[in-house]
């Protein structure tokens, strides 16, 4: 029969590895976020969503708008390689498409949405919808 002894150092150890995939790492709580990290600002008229797609160009993305709704996907090809190349460390972004969907406070024009790409970055611009701009009403006096 085998009996196992709990070492407090390994029980400690068990659990900083357990916090530190659990909580620290987003990646494991919500795999988007590792597929794609966003940045999104809003202004008066516009939000701005910014993405890091390191290595990727105009035509391996694409954008879908609708309502409040921003769909980013893309797709990750994998590199050349030869037969007999064999990988000893593989930390860079996962290949495969992947897609990332946000919701914004309110609804945007995807009519004029603009979408750009530079040095790995691509920026969003969404127009907000007239109806969701606050309106100026002026006060009559009587």
């Amino acid at each position: 029969m085998y009996t196992y002894t709990y070492h407090p150092r390994r029980i400690a150890r068990s659990m900083n590895q357990l916090f530190d995939e659990s909580v620290v790492n987003p990646q494991l709580l919500n795999p988007a976020v590792a597929a794609l990290p966003v940045d999104v600002i809003a202004t008066g008229d516009e939000y701005i969503v910014s993405a890091a797609v390191p290595g990727l160009r105009a035509e391996d993305l694409s954008l879908e708008v609708l309502g409040d709704t921003v769909t980013l996907r893309g797709e990750v090809a994998a590199p050349e390689t030869g037969d007999q190349t064999r990988w000893l460390l593989r930390e860079r972004r996962r290949l495969g498409k992947f897609a990332r969907t946000l919701t914004l406070p309110t609804e945007v024009e995807g009519t004029a949405a603009e979408a750009s790409i530079d040095n790995g970055v691509l920026t969003v611009r969404l127009p907000k919808a007239e109806a969701a701009k606050p309106k100026v009403i002026k006060v009559a006096a009587k």
